[in-house]
């Protein structure tokens, strides 16, 4: 029986970077996941008898939507649902189902890197048939929708048993719970050289990746110690639990501290890798040497040829604006694309399926390629395990090399979380204010040459994106950005990303905070910032 349930319109229900977040009480008031939901089916057309990929992160909350977005499938008309084993999958690997199985979309539960837990965060988000984030017309027909709904509809039926591999019906729509691994490790072996990755741990190199208690456990344990032979228990904080064990799920040197300093000490791994919440983020480090994301990608994009997946080369590279220009260099020497595009996976969508560029990457600790429509932890660990195997050299000696080719883009970002709202928005229309003023004026040795407001027109459909970060150029290629996240849910986070492209070797082993001084202070009196928001000091320096 398909039940028409009256309810309320909530008017904070506006998709971020990537879909609805906010605190699980928040999601637990009456209607409002439902809301959400009906008003994605609301905004979506022929999809009548298709299928719909259902997963998330298995933080607090999952289970319970899942079944509300089972029934709620079922009520308007799809198909089939696949749905994975406990309401697990992460989200390159949903990616993945969507489109290996030809699926019209998916819902992915997760709010990426943040918390979990009773009081914490919860996220829904709507991904289109090639695998990725619906674009900014999607999200903004489903937020104009959640605005004025007055009903949904769900079926009146059991809860699924979401722990039993199988196919069941729910209100004769087809559900499948499938095992949330097998197809994304297949695809893994596809694209690396699973043979030299085995070597290499069998040659001795100690290979560790901390989970944190979050979706790619299960992933990395089959992957890594299943298939590639790392001795068990090389996958830390392994088991996917509600609250992620206490764990913050953002791999970076704040949150994975402690993996860092074990892989830096003299008797640690040779090699670690954390991911976050949903699988789709990652850090990596080797024996005194952390990687930047920025530097990650660029390294991945001058060695794909490495990987069996990649062999042919690869048709461009894209990144995000705030990630440093250090890719840049990489697609130069390639003779290949570079695309510049806002924060946020879904504006790679259309370069990917055009073609354009095969791998892409964000600052944020995201790297991907044109195998799924998602930023991807697993793939980048592979990766570099691939290029390491490959080269026969340490990560440190990696990246020391890239330096020495291409130049070093010392970067560094800055982040003051849960910032009073109107303070941070206040801090940005004062920035817009001076920005016809900026180019021209000197800092001490640093002259403005441009400023902006970014904004980006998308070359394959033609739409434009406004507001996207405001950056500040100096002569000689470095640069500050500011940019408010759209990731959080609690007040605003302000990120502050500033850079120096240093072409001397000799110059290359400065510290990074040392290196940017200047551009740092100089950011602070340019916005005002330490002021405006009250704070002496990032939360985060990453």
């Amino acid at each position: 029986m398909i039940k028409t349930v009256a309810t309320t319109p909530y008017q904070d229900q506006k998709p971020g970077t990537s879909g609805l977040r906010k605190k699980v009480p928040v999601f637990a008031q009456p209607n409002y996941a439902e809301n959400f939901i009906q008003s994605i089916f609301d905004s979506l057309e022929g999809f009548e008898g298709k299928t719909l990929v259902i997963g998330g992160d298995g933080r607090y909350y999952n289970r319970e939507v899942i079944q509300k977005a089972i029934k709620m499938a079922a009520a308007v008309g799809f198909g089939k649902v696949m749905v994975g084993q406990g309401g697990i999958l992460s989200t390159p690997a949903a990616s993945n189902v969507i489109r290996k199985y030809h699926a019209f979309g998916g819902i992915i539960l997760s709010a990426s890197h943040n918390p979990g837990g009773p009081t914490e965060d919860f996220g829904i988000k709507y991904n289109i048939g090639n695998g990725g984030p619906a674009p900014e017309k999607i999200t903004d027909a489903i937020y104009a929708r959640s605005k004025v709904i007055d009903t949904y509809k769900i079926a009146d039926t059991a809860d699924l048993d979401l722990d039993k591999i199988g196919t069941f019906k729910v209100a004769g729509m087809a559900v499948e719970v499938i095992d949330p691994v097998a197809d994304y490790a297949e695809l893994m072996e596809q694209l690396f050289d699973f043979s030299a990755i085995r070597a290499l741990i069998a040659s001795g190199v100690r290979v560790v990746i901390d989970s944190m208690g979050a979706v790619t456990g299960p992933y990395a344990t089959e992957i890594l110690e299943n298939r590639l032979g790392a001795p068990d228990g090389s996958v830390r904080n392994a088991i996917p639990l509600p609250d992620f064990g206490g764990h913050h799920p953002d791999p970076n040197l704040v949150h994975a501290k402690e993996l860092y300093d074990d892989v830096m000490s003299k008797d640690g791994p040779h090699f670690g890798a954390a991911s976050d919440g949903d699988g789709d983020r990652n850090m990596i480090v080797g024996k005194g040497m952390f990687v930047t994301p920025s530097d990650s990608l660029a390294i991945i994009a001058a060695n794909a040829t490495l990987a069996p997946g990649y062999a042919k080369g690869i048709a461009g590279i894209a990144r995000s604006m705030p990630t440093s220009a250090a890719a840049d260099r990489v697609a130069e020497k390639l003779g290949i694309g570079m695309y510049e595009t806002p924060t946020g996976w879904k504006f790679f969508g259309n370069l990917l399926d055009a073609g354009k560029a095969t791998v892409c990457g964000e600052e944020s600790f995201g790297t991907g390629s044109d195998h799924v429509r998602e930023k991807d932890g697993l793939w980048a660990v592979l990766f570099w395990l691939n290029i390491m195997a490959g080269r026969n050299e340490s990560v440190a000696e990696i990246v020391k090399s890239h330096w020495a080719e291409y130049g070093r883009n010392y970067y560094s970002r800055h982040d003051y979380e849960e910032v009073d709202s109107d303070a941070a928005n206040g801090m940005i229309t004062a920035l817009r204010e001076k920005l016809d003023s900026l180019p021209g004026q000197s800092f001490g040795s640093l002259k403005v040459v441009a400023a902006d407001d970014f904004a980006y027109h998308d070359p394959i459909d033609g739409s434009v994106s406004k507001n996207q970060g405001i950056r500040v150029l100096f002569e000689g290629g470095s640069r500050v950005v500011f940019r408010l996240s759209g990731t959080g849910t609690s007040g605003a986070t302000i990120r502050v990303y500033v850079e120096r492209y240093e072409p001397d070797a000799s110059k290359h082993g400065i510290d990074t905070q040392e290196a940017l001084a200047d551009l740092i202070a100089v950011a602070d009196e340019i916005s005002d910032l330490k002021k405006r928001s009250g704070r002496d000091a990032p939360t985060v320096i990453t």
